[in-house]
């Protein structure tokens, strides 16, 4: 049975990505199936095919079978700056309704697991009336919730849950990335954010040299999720 997640995290350049990848990795050494959608990318570059996102293409890396890069990553924003006003800046139609139905396309490939990248945090704006959260609300996904290891995570990450759940959806899970090497008491930090984070942690991930999706999937546990 195919499983879809939302990927959230506490803020931006916190390693949504990083994590996601991992997870499709871990998932893919499980012998599953995988599939990665990142519906909406503000900082993509000009290429010979297009308009690319490093972050998307991390994902395509993942997927098994391959994607092709419009199925992940249906709307490019040559702007590295907030979705909606990138989008705006670029004359780009951008509706929580466009992305649920360009994610819903890959759900039909039924891939044994299938995770859906949001940008930033769960309050992102799209337009001037919706947040890109109106995405995992209306496929009503469970959430993943890349917790960014740095001076305020716990605040950051407790509004998050509230704000999930306030959403009506279920938090699925959580990782801590350790996005800060010089954070100060850091499990210290972990252990508060075990104990009131009411779901399962997926792992934790440490500062690494080489971040790529399968030094980041030996620390993560993708079984609570297939």
């Amino acid at each position: 049975m195919s499983k879809h997640y939302f990927v959230t995290g506490t803020d931006t350049e916190i390693g949504k990505t990083t994590i996601a990848a991992g997870l499709l990795h871990a998932a893919r050494l499980r012998g599953l199936t995988t599939a990665g959608v990142k519906p909406v990318a503000a900082g993509c570059e000009r290429t010979p095919d297009g308009l690319r996102n490093e972050d998307a293409l991390a994902l395509q890396a993942e997927c098994n079978p391959e994607l092709a890069y419009e199925l992940i990553n249906p709307v490019t924003l040559e702007a590295a700056i907030a979705p909606h006003i990138a989008a705006r800046e670029e004359n780009v139609p951008l509706t929580a309704q466009a992305l649920a139905g360009a994610c819903r396309q890959v759900f039909d490939r039924q891939a044994d697991l299938t995770l859906v990248e949001g940008a930033g945090g769960w309050c992102v704006p799209l337009n001037d009336d919706e947040l890109l959260s109106e995405v995992a609300i209306a496929l009503k996904l469970p959430v993943v919730l890349v917790v960014g290891m740095r001076l305020g995570c716990i605040n950051h990450a407790l509004l998050s849950c509230r704000a999930i759940a306030a959403d009506g959806l279920h938090l699925a899970g959580w990782v801590a990335n350790h996005v800060d090497p010089d954070m100060s008491r850091q499990a210290e930090n972990l252990a508060t954010l075990k104990a009131l984070i009411k779901a399962p942690c997926l792992g934790v991930v440490p500062r690494l040299e080489t971040a790529d999706a399968a030094a980041v999937a030996a620390h993560l546990q993708v079984t609570p999720l297939v």
